[in-house]
């Protein structure tokens, strides 16, 4: 693939490849198989479907996960219920595909006349052509197969190398019933059969869908055998493939300002167009155009419009402070071409195309962006509409939630958000909208609220010195990468390192140094007499003949042969070991030149490979050598990474956080980040992040807010963090409950000055009464231990009756040695206690 997949997206894969090799085995028009592939809008389907095809065509397998055996004349054929949306799904597979070419991609049109589907090709259809279209699906005038003969030849001839894909993710919004009907009735053919047409049943069927039960309704009254992989909608919140947050604008009550609020609309298009430009220069990154979607009201007779675009085009230009530019604007009014709007041209553009045509800035729509409509581009959106078409409103909104960059931006967090202007709304039907998204098949982000509650907090000024500081402490993610082997990690990190020339020779470096220890460990088994057994193995086998009494009818053993393995045997197992060993990244190669150029036979070489990659022994020793390697490696090039690129750190460290067990990495605090408070809340002083009127307000807990008391009474504290739960930037560590690890997020960090140097605290409020409270004070020691110099106090609170019998907030520091390796020992939340009334000081003790 051209583009790497989302952690949730490799998981989704993976999980198809196993079920459709379940399915493909068994796979027969007599017995069909099913497969539903249902992930919510917006999680990238195609792209998944897409390197399964790779897959498929061409294996897969490798560092840890089963082989997927390739079958490079496979056909798969792919059906949606419109020929846009299959021009959308094809121009997408070209651009992200690095292994499927133009030429392996055939729309099917009225000429098709084949016996069978030729092998090694995907092939798209719509069911608008199998309804109407009788030159395709009849013969006669010169068609020798119908198209139904023709996929039935295909069924029999290969029923599992067949794929047929139905597109239920990308349907019509707007069909009509007679359309929904008529659509389901030629998809049921596939599955079902039709004797009349003389199609039979498909073998193999794959549905593509926003959430299971639109595919599944297709199976009702098949026999199908039916597998299942589902994407759950919070493993796409948290990939960063979303934006954080909707912010919704709206008077206190609906209102004549519609145009007001589409110059504050206007305005922050432009805000947020500057955002981009600025981050992109600054991350070399490709600029990011973002658009703004114009939402208007529908027309009478031969109105086009009850919304006057000529005033909305002018309010634009007035907002922005400049003329729209000759093809910033763009209209998806079906049928009307392009558009003369007082003395401007406003041209026509279809749903589709406007993602790839970076000009637009500004789209006029109606209700034609629901279907074919990915445009991650999308930023701010302003609707005419009136209340009552608020489902609709939410639908279209939960299709600009994409982020442009598919992540998360790290440095400027007012780039997570997505802006919609609802003039004609007010709190009680802006409520309905945000109940729409959350029960619809689109993922709401995180965050659906009012624009008042949801702000940007920027770095106070004069804490540069701080944020520096903070800079060399470090933090963990837990569950944040999806678990690699080590080989790849390896490999990643050697690839990294060269290509951000960190260290040009990393690499090879890295690839000899793995087939160095590969020839060590072929060597151990050589020794050991393993390495010759297990090679004759695969170079031939012993054939016995038996002969057949034709009057007593038994059977005597009469001769023993060996029949020698084909060197296009060997070269299957070579390849096949290849995929094992490292999926594809070419070590088996790299081995086998290695031993050649060493004296070793070509032949005898690439045994050597078959056998290392089927040794698990072998292999576990590869696995530890290359993770000690990539955490030497990773330590020495830490502060380089650090001054990379926000794209490039992040793949770095989810290559850190992929090996299974808790890692810590930097903790990189962002120039901003992304609050919601209600617009009355508390305000507190010295926050290292402040709104833009310079305070800082929040909903505190109530010891949350004796604590942070008794902190800002002290003149050394100079700042303090409010650490919000499961953010980027969150100090996050790990501990144990019940076997499992899990993240807590400690709810304050207190920086403060002692002597001029910079002292940093982690103070963690805590009920006594949760079940918890025993694991997470282990978690914390263990941190302790670990990064106790980084860090001064280090503590876990509660409220209690203090030595003056007063009740007071008591303070158990695991940052004391004493103390913390009493807690490494205690048993359960009844012997934590005990250590409160031991060991814990009031802050007047300390």
């Amino acid at each position: 693939m051209k583009i790497g997949l989302l952690d949730f997206q490799e998981t989704a894969l993976a999980e198809l490849r196993a079920k459709l090799k379940q399915a493909r085995d068994v796979a027969s028009v007599e017995d069909p198989q099913a497969l539903s592939f249902s992930a919510p809008t917006g999680a990238g389907k195609t792209i998944v479907m897409t390197a399964l095809f790779e897959n498929i065509l061409f294996g897969a397998g490798g560092f840890g996960e089963p082989e997927f055996e390739p079958q490079p004349d496979a056909v798969i054929l792919w059906i949606s219920d419109m020929p846009e949306l299959n021009e959308q799904t094809l121009r997408k597979i070209l651009h992200t595909s690095e292994r499927i070419p133009f030429g392996r991609l055939v729309t099917v049109q009225s000429w098709f006349d084949r016996e069978r589907l030729p092998g090694g090709h995907i092939f798209f259809m719509n069911t608008q052509k199998l309804g109407s279209d009788k030159l395709l699906t009849k013969k006669g005038d010169g068609r020798q197969y119908s198209l139904w003969e023709t996929l039935t030849n295909t069924a029999r001839a290969i029923p599992d190398r067949f794929y047929v894909i139905i597109d239920e993710a990308h349907r019509g919004m707007r069909r009509s019933g007679k359309e929904e009907k008529k659509a389901r009735t030629i998809l049921q053919r596939f599955l079902l059969g039709s004797t009349e047409d003389g199609l039979c049943r498909m073998p193999l069927v794959v549905g593509v869908s926003a959430t299971p039960q639109r595919f599944e309704n297709l199976l009702f009254g098949t026999t199908h055998t039916v597998y299942k992989v589902h994407v759950p909608p919070d493993a796409v919140r948290e990939s960063g493939l979303l934006k954080d947050r909707i912010s919704i604008h709206y008077p206190e009550t609906p209102s004549r300002i519609q145009m007001a609020l589409l110059g504050e609309a206007a305005r922050r298009w432009r805000s947020v167009e500057n955002g981009w430009g600025a981050y992109c220069k600054a991350e070399g990154e490709a600029p990011v155009r973002a658009i703004l979607v114009i939402q208007v009201e529908d027309g009478t007779g031969k109105t086009l419009t009850k919304t006057d675009l000529a005033t909305c085009l002018n309010t634009l230009e007035e907002a922005i402070g400049r003329s729209l530019k000759e093809d910033e604007v763009a209209h998806t009014f079906n049928g009307q071409g392009d558009l003369l709007i007082g003395d401007r041209r406003v041209r026509y553009r279809e749903t589709s195309r406007i993602q790839e045509d970076e000009a637009i800035g500004v789209v006029l729509f109606k209700m034609a962006l629901s279907t074919g409509w990915d445009c991650p581009r999308a930023e701010v959106m302003m609707s005419f509409r009136r209340a009552q078409d608020h489902t609709y409103v939410a639908q279209l909104l939960g299709r600009m939630v994409r982020t442009p960059l598919a992540r998360r931006v790290e440095r400027d967090a007012a780039l997570n958000d997505v802006h919609l202007f609802l003039p004609h709304y007010d709190r009680e039907t802006v409520g309905a909208v945000i109940e729409d998204l959350q029960n619809g098949e689109e993922v709401p982000p995180a965050e659906v609220g009012d624009s008042r509650e949801q702000v940007v907090l920027h770095r106070r000024k004069g804490t540069e010195e701080v944020f520096a500081a903070m800079g060399e402490l470090v933090t963990y993610r837990v569950d944040a990468a999806r678990k690699r082997s080590a080989l790849h990690r390896l490999m990643g990190l050697g690839r990294g390192l060269t290509w951000d020339r960190v260290d040009g020779a990393a690499l090879a470096d890295v690839k000899q140094k793995i087939v160095e220890k590969m020839a060590h460990e072929a060597g151990r088994l050589r020794d050991r007499g393993m390495l010759a057994v297990r090679a004759g193995e695969l170079t031939g086998a012993d054939v016995k003949t038996l002969a057949l009494d034709r009057e007593t009818g038994a059977a005597q053993e009469k001769a023993e042969y060996r029949v020698e393995a084909a060197s296009v045997d060997i070269d299957r197992h070579f390849q096949r070991a290849g995929r094992l060993l490292d999926g594809g990244e070419g070590l088996h190669k790299a081995y086998w030149r290695f031993r050649v150029e060493h004296g070793a036979d070509i032949q005898e070489a690439k045994r050597e490979v078959v056998v290392l990659a089927k040794d698990h022994e072998a292999m576990r020793r590869l696995e530890a050598f290359a993770e000690k390697e990539f955490d030497v490696r990773y330590e020495k090039y830490r502060p380089d990474i650090g001054k990379l690129r926000e794209a490039r750190r992040k793949d770095y460290e989810k290559l850190r956080l992929a090996s299974g067990v808790p890692r810590d990495i930097p903790w990189c605090l962002p120039e901003n980040i992304a609050f919601r408070r209600a617009p009355k809340a508390p305000e507190y002083e010295r926050h290292l992040y402040l709104e833009e009127d310079g305070g800082f307000r929040a909903a505190l807990g109530t010891w949350e807010r004796g604590v942070l008391a008794e902190e800002l009474a002290d003149p050394q504290v100079i700042g303090w963090l409010r650490n919000l739960d499961r953010k980027d930037w969150s100090l996050e560590i790990p501990y144990r409950d019940a076997g499992t690890v899990k993240p807590m997020f400690p709810g304050l960090v207190v920086v403060r000055r002692d002597h001029k140097a910079l002292l940093f605290d982690i103070l963690e409020p805590h009920d006594p009464s949760r079940a918890d409270n025993a694991a997470k004070a282990v978690g914390l020691a263990e941190f302790a231990e670990k990064h106790g110099r980084s860090f001064h106090r280090i503590q876990l609170i509660r409220e209690g009756e203090g030595s003056d019998d007063k009740e007071r907030y008591l303070r158990l520091d695991v940052g004391n040695d004493a103390v913390r390796k009493k807690v490494l020992a205690v048993e359960g939340n009844s012997g934590l206690d005990r250590l409160f009334q031991e060991k814990a000081l009031t802050i007047h003790q300390e």
